[in-house]
């Protein structure tokens, strides 16, 4: 069984995302900790890009304030290398191709499997060109999390058989981010991963209330939220671990909650 499933095993999964080295590598390892110790099921770490497509201004402003401190893949590695002294919950990297293009993608895989990153997702890469890095994958014994979109449409079946670890659903149309509201029709979107595959799905993009994410966690496997964690870590920095555990445990009592 994929570690990756075991994080939906217990019930409904609580998937916080965090942007490595944001403000700095030692706040970031203390804030993986703290989600984990206040009940996150896995744990989306993201490796900061210069140009990442899929994000919107708060984890833009993420992504360049951790670039700045200096933070590097390797220095990542190492991180996720200590975290795994004492963290056991599953772990996924989210990047974006050109990132482990220069790194060297059989070296960065290969990597991600010494150092216990169970999946890894590419928001950039088209299901149609995953060819690029799923025998990789398969190779290091690295997931390889497929998104669906609800522009994705007819291949939504070929994309939920083909998947690997869990399926990540996309709320909403454009770029990651806090919404007031969630109006997609996400109940058709999920019934059409379930008839493809018995692998997990959560659902990602725009949640930031305990009473979105009970929404979400009714019709899907898990919620994902990125935007209003980074938001904590931009507001209060290397003080934001202790909060962003008391936030991470509200969102993971109201998806248990019946």
């Amino acid at each position: 069984m994929s570690k990756i499933k075991e994080a939906f095993a217990q019930g409904k999964a609580f998937i916080p995302f965090i942007t490595c080295g944001d403000p700095n590598l030692e706040t970031t390892a203390a804030a993986v900790r703290a989600a984990v110790e206040n009940g996150a099921d896995l744990v989306e770490l993201g490796i900061p890009f210069s140009d990442p497509t899929a994000e919107g201004v708060v984890i833009q402003e993420a992504n360049v304030r951790a670039l700045k401190g200096g933070v590097t893949t390797d220095k990542i590695f190492d991180m996720v290398k200590n975290l795994r002294g004492d963290v056991k919950v599953p772990f996924v990297f989210m990047t974006y191709a050109n990132v482990v293009f220069s790194y060297g993608a059989e070296k960065f895989i290969s990597t991600c499997k010494e150092i216990g990153i169970d999946g890894l997702i590419l928001p950039d890469v088209p299901f149609e060109e995953k060819e690029e890095f799923l025998p990789l994958c398969r190779k290091y014994g690295v997931d390889l999390i497929s998104m669906i979109a609800p522009t994705s449409e007819d291949r939504i079946a070929k994309i939920a058989r083909e998947a690997a670890g869990f399926v990540y659903i996309v709320s909403s149309l454009g770029v990651t981010g806090v919404r007031s509201e969630i109006k997609t029709d996400l109940t058709s979107i999920v019934a059409a991963v379930r008839a493809n595959t018995k692998i997990p799905c959560a659902i990602g993009f725009g949640i930031s209330t305990p009473a979105q994410a009970k929404q979400m966690a009714k019709i899907s496997d898990g919620a994902i939220v990125g935007s209003a964690i980074i938001k904590i870590l931009a507001k209060h920095g290397e003080n934001a671990p202790k909060l962003i555990g008391e936030y991470v445990r509200e969102m993971k009592n109201a998806l248990t909650e019946d």
